[in-house]
């Protein structure tokens, strides 16, 4: 899982008990909390011969998920019917659907228009050149945001072509064209049914959670038995990713629409239709296109994992780089998708901030030109290029002789690496091996599941009431139950060790980057970059340096998640109001009291909610680290899609999403309850 839809699903913030704060309240649970740990000691260390079955579930206490769901699923594909079509019937319509616009634009942009498949297909139309596509996009930058915008547009693309990522980054802008309308539309009209009718809310909103907290590998399984492998399939899988956000962002958006709007449309008759596409929407637009933005984001975010199941394009190329090793070849196809990133996000960006040009009067009367001119200057740009192309084929394609490369760079940078420290290397890894790893894994895995449920409901009562206690329990048993108790401590336990770390190092440096000005832009741009990066670019260099395992996961894991701590550690400290500052320093206090007395206890909350995105993205990457020989959750989906296996997938992906959710409402709860103690407002802490 990708941070754009963490952040775009707001935390719950439930309410803390009532006097909680007072001295007998406190205690009290002080009194609770012992007789809990002491239950919680007795059993673990004693229970074990008379309670066996609060250590390892039964099996035939278990629930059989994984097989009721490969029922259903083959129901689905074999059996289901609704009149005089079957739900197979209905998945072909779909993938029609979809697959004949992506031809289309896939004819555009990279095999030209075609008359049949395969190799009797006939090329009756050239593809648009690169000079075309290029031009295009620095018109489009130009309309939304003027020249500075056009040439950053401009040279992300003459990036693609320089670099020989030119026709892989054609068949991922391809998909991403299909894939992104489709989101947004689905988006849209869900969050207009949630804004309309507030049982659908209430139903749509525990789905939207598991959608943005199941792996996405554990979804690509139903999705091949179901449209098969291709580059449809895969569409349907990023449309899948990429919706819950733009519904979450609707559904905020329209929210937001001032009551004066409401009024207007009342005012002059509107009905219920006009009320919508003409007020709503176009009141509403600003969040929406932030939520156009987020879904292009998640799109080209999920380019690497649907090619797994036949996307092609440039994830394609990062997939077969990490599988023979070529970490060159691989970060300079992931640069080419932090390029075409870039590109779309700041169009997004720009058209989200552009305000609509009213025609001016007597504006009809003017010729074409004056009235359309970048839609003019476009078509002639087509024109013109295709018919140079035909006489000059570098105006076509970018001529290979004059491609750039870098790929050899890295791949010798790690040899050198290897040669000259793999002593020093193995070292510390065998260290940290010996004395955190394996120490923290056998300790999780000895733990009673009963033991720790019960002590998670207690934290879940303790900061946000029994109904966060009850989620928490509920969630955690049905881990237990489902059979997948074991490979979540694993899971827990890669999770945790990578997030102290990069907690460790994150938060200190957003610490010292929160004072400097000069030292903040230095590394935001940085921990921009490590966000943009796709992240199976991150294994690479981590398998060639430390082999596979669970020390590679976990620092590909803290490579890939240390930024939101980072980020929001430095935001809350430089939120914190500067006249509390002051008049710390009119009481004396040095310059530690300040930072630990004032500061970081005022952006408490922000830190906290940087650490619960930190795990987020920790347990998305520990799913795609079941590549380097894990032994949690992740592999266990990993082997599902190999075996296409959909009750197995989705069962240990559902595992992977409940202790995603139970820790996103403790540390939201405790977030919440800070903010009420420190006696800030609300939405002071606010997400980035």
């Amino acid at each position: 899982m990708s941070e754009a839809a963490s952040i775009a699903r707001p935390p719950a913030a439930p309410v803390a008990p009532a006097g909680s704060g007072s001295r007998e309240s406190r205690r009290r649970w002080q009194m609770v909390w012992g007789i809990g740990l002491v239950a919680f000691v007795l059993l673990w260390q004693f229970g074990e011969p008379y309670a066996g079955w609060a250590f390892d579930i039964p099996r035939g206490w278990r629930i059989p998920l994984q097989r009721w769901i490969g029922a259903a699923m083959r129901w689905l594909v074999e059996d289901a019917s609704f009149g005089l079509f079957t739900f197979t019937d209905f998945t072909r319509f779909l993938a029609a659907m979809v697959e004949a616009p992506y031809r289309f634009v896939l004819g555009l942009l990279s095999t030209g228009i075609l008359d049949g498949r395969g190799s009797a297909a006939v090329q009756l139309l050239p593809p648009l050149s690169w000079i075309a596509v290029t031009g295009i996009a620095m018109l489009m930058g130009h309309y939304a945001g003027g020249r500075r915008l056009a040439l950053l547009v401009g040279g992300c693309f003459a990036f693609l072509a320089i670099f020989g990522q030119w026709t892989s980054a054609m068949v991922t802008l391809a998909s991403i064209l299909i894939a992104v309308p489709v989101g947004v539309v689905g988006g849209l009209l869900l969050g207009l049914a949630a804004f309309r009718w507030r049982m659908f809310d209430k139903a749509l909103r525990p789905v939207l959670d598991l959608m943005q907290t199941v792996p996405v590998f554990a979804y690509l399984v139903p999705i091949l038995f179901l449209f098969g492998f291709g580059p449809t399939a895969a569409i349907v899988a990023t449309i899948i990713y990429a919706l819950p956000p733009m519904t979450r962002i609707s559904l905020l958006a329209l929210r937001a629409v001032p009551e004066e709007a409401h009024e207007l449309g009342r005012m002059t008759g509107c009905s219920r239709r006009q009320m919508t596409w003409r007020i709503l929407v176009p009141s509403a637009r600003p969040g929406l296109m932030v939520g156009v933005n987020q879904v292009i984001m998640l799109s080209l975010n999920m380019v690497i994992i649907a090619s797994m199941i036949g996307a092609g394009g440039l994830g394609f190329d990062v997939l077969a780089a990490l599988r023979r090793l070529d970490i060159g070849a691989g970060i300079e196809a992931g640069l080419a998708i932090v390029a075409l990133a870039i590109a779309l996000d700041r169009l997004s960006q720009a058209f989200a901030g552009r305000r609509p040009e009213h025609e001016a009067e007597g504006a009809q009367r003017k010729g074409l030109l004056a009235r359309h001119p970048y839609t003019v200057a476009g078509c002639l740009l087509v024109l013109v290029t295709a018919l140079a192309g035909l006489v000059a084929a570098p105006i076509q394609a970018y001529p290979k002789a004059l491609q750039l490369s870098t790929g050899s760079v890295g791949s010798d940078i790690v040899g050198w690496i290897n040669v000259n420290f793999f002593d020093q290397i193995e070292a510390v890894k065998n260290a940290l091996l010996l004395n955190v790893l394996v120490p923290v894994k056998r300790f999780l895995a000895g733990l009673p599941w009963l033991g720790v449920t019960g002590l998670l409901g207690l934290l879940g009562w303790r900061l946000g009431g029994w109904r966060l206690a009850l989620l928490v329990c509920v969630l955690a048993s049905l881990i237990a139950f489902t059979g997948q108790w074991e490979k979540a401590m694993v899971t827990v336990y890669l999770c945790g060790i990578s997030v102290v770390i990069a907690c460790m190092i994150g938060i200190p440096v957003g610490i010292l980057a929160s004072t400097r000005e000069r030292l903040w832009k230095g590394v935001e741009l940085a921990i921009d970059t490590l966000q943009t990066l796709p992240s199976f670019v991150y294994l690479m260099p981590a398998v060639m340096l430390f082999r596979v395992g669970d020390f590679t996961a976990m620092i590909a894991v803290v490579a890939y998640a240390v930024a939101p701590a980072i980020r929001y550690t430095a935001h809350g400290l430089r939120q914190v109001n500067p006249q509390l500052v002051e008049a710390g320093l009119v009481a004396g206090a040095t310059p530690w009291q300040l930072m630990t007395k004032i500061r970081l206890r005022l952006a408490l909350p922000e830190i906290l909610l940087g650490i619960n995105q930190t795990i987020m993205l920790a347990l998305s990457m520990l799913v795609i680290t079941a590549l380097v020989g894990t032994r949690d959750l992740g592999q266990e989906v990993y082997i599902a899609l190999t075996k296409a296996d959909t009750g197995r997938g989705l069962v240990a992906g559902l595992a992977v999403a409940f202790i995603a959710i139970i820790a996103d409402r403790l540390i939201a709860a405790a977030a919440e309850r800070s903010r009420q103690r420190l006696g800030l407002d609300d939405t002071a802490g606010g997400h980035l």
